[in-house]
């Protein structure tokens, strides 16, 4: 368990204190959750998500006893390009309190959290960002990208060299958790972003609880062999179909749901939250249907242990340069020099004059593929001299699996 430790407020007579969260503190962890996020959360959901939390993953301030800022982090497993799997912190549950912000509590917490995270030897630190202008000075670039794509039903027709697969199957999503259990573990062995998902959470997602319908029905499920689909109905006029989830680990699946999803005759409009990459566009005869209704970034990365996470994915290009990281927040930076062949990396320390100099967070944008070197570099956040070096960073970060976040945390 690390220690407390004291932090003084720029502009408060008392101290903030820094320590580790107790089982006692949870009643007011929960009340600060509900204020900062605007609701309350059932206990059994808490409950389910603090399964995932090792021992001292838990930080608070407090102010003369009073929990007045928390942070989080869970023990999750995420793929990387190529198909490892590398254990990730997932950052969470990061509040301050109305009553304390800007005296620095959040970067004391943040301080005293990665110090824990780095201690246990993540390899990689990752979070969902309800604010995107905060993370990036803590070293965290976005690395994915949510798409909502939305299609008025009526008008939508396939496209007539679209094959029709069939196999999808109307079922009860209570009944069918060990099923959709095994899909969503083939297809997130196979998808950078990808989570594993605990019994805990499956158990969470499928009690289905009133609190997390907003106004919706309760969920329905469409599921084929490889792949399986959670909704719900809104019931204004028009009736709207929202999904909560769309899993497919084939694309037959993907094309199967997606009829599916669109023969349902009384919705007027369906609404699907999916990667940039997602095919449907094409697999309708107006493309102009598939309207992208939100675009957002979903998961952000923090590259703790640059050699481990560089060596751990696979690379589609050769590529020999020296890399200058710098991380205004911690330590975790430096010059590595990084040999790509046949697909695989070679990362180690290096005094050589660098090649590519960019920030911490432009790095963990980079990682899973979904970004590239010569937007940033147009951006001046990665600077390098030669065109055609740029060029060969694009290639080699890219990823042949679209990214895309296992589940929001």
């Amino acid at each position: 368990m690390a220690p407390s430790t004291s932090v003084r407020a720029p502009d408060a007579s008392a101290s903030l204190e820094i320590r580790t969260a107790t089982d006692s503190d949870w009643q007011d962890i929960s009340l600060l959750r509900a204020t900062s996020f605007g609701g309350f959360e059932p206990p059994e959901s808490l409950d389910s998500w603090r399964t995932l939390m090792p021992g001292d993953s838990s930080v608070v301030a407090c102010d003369e006893g009073d929990v007045v800022g928390m942070a989080h982090y869970l023990d999750l497993r995420m793929t990387v390009p190529g198909g490892a799997v590398l254990p990730v912190a997932g950052v969470t549950i990061v509040a301050v309190a109305p009553t304390h912000r800007r005296r620095g509590t959040l970067r004391a917490m943040y301080a005293d959290l990665h110090e824990r995270i780095s201690a246990a030897r993540y390899p990689i630190a990752g979070l969902t960002a309800s604010e995107g202008g905060i993370y990036g000075r803590f070293g965290y670039g976005p690395a994915t990208i949510e798409r909502e794509l939305t299609v008025t039903r009526r008008n939508a027709e396939f496209h007539r060299d679209v094959p029709d697969p069939g196999g999808v199957r109307l079922v009860a999503a209570a009944d069918h958790g060990a099923d959709f259990a095994d899909i969503y573990d083939r297809w997130r062995r196979a998808t950078p972003g990808g989570l594993a998902c605990p019994g805990a959470l499956w158990d969470e997602l499928l009690a289905d609880r009133e609190h997390d319908r907003r106004g919706g029905s309760e969920r329905f499920a469409f599921l084929h062999r490889d792949g399986y689909m959670l909704y719900r109905v809104f019931r204004d006029d028009p009736m709207v179909v929202r999904t909560h989830e769309f899993i497919a680990a084939t694309g037959d699946a993907h094309i199967a749901l997606w009829r599916a999803l669109l023969g349902l005759d009384l919705m007027e409009k369906v609404s699907v939250r999916t990667h940039p990459a997602d095919p449907l566009p094409y697999l309708l005869t107006d493309a102009r249907l598939a309207r992208v209704t939100h675009h957002e970034d979903d998961l952000w990365l923090r590259i703790m242990d640059i050699p481990a996470a560089l060596e751990a994915r696979t690379y589609p290009a050769d590529l020999s340069t020296v890399l200058e990281i710098s991380d205004g927040f911690r330590s975790d930076g430096g010059r590595f020099a990084l040999h790509v062949h046949n697909g695989r990396a070679r990362c180690t320390p290096t005094d050589a004059a660098a090649d590519v100099q960019m920030d911490l967070d432009v790095l963990g944008s980079l990682y899973l593929g979904v970004h590239g070197a010569t937007a940033f570099a147009a951006a001046n956040r990665l600077r390098c001299k030669d065109s055609e070096l740029i060029r060969r960073l694009d290639a080699t970060f890219a990823s042949d699996v679209p990214a895309m976040l296992g589940y929001g945390f």
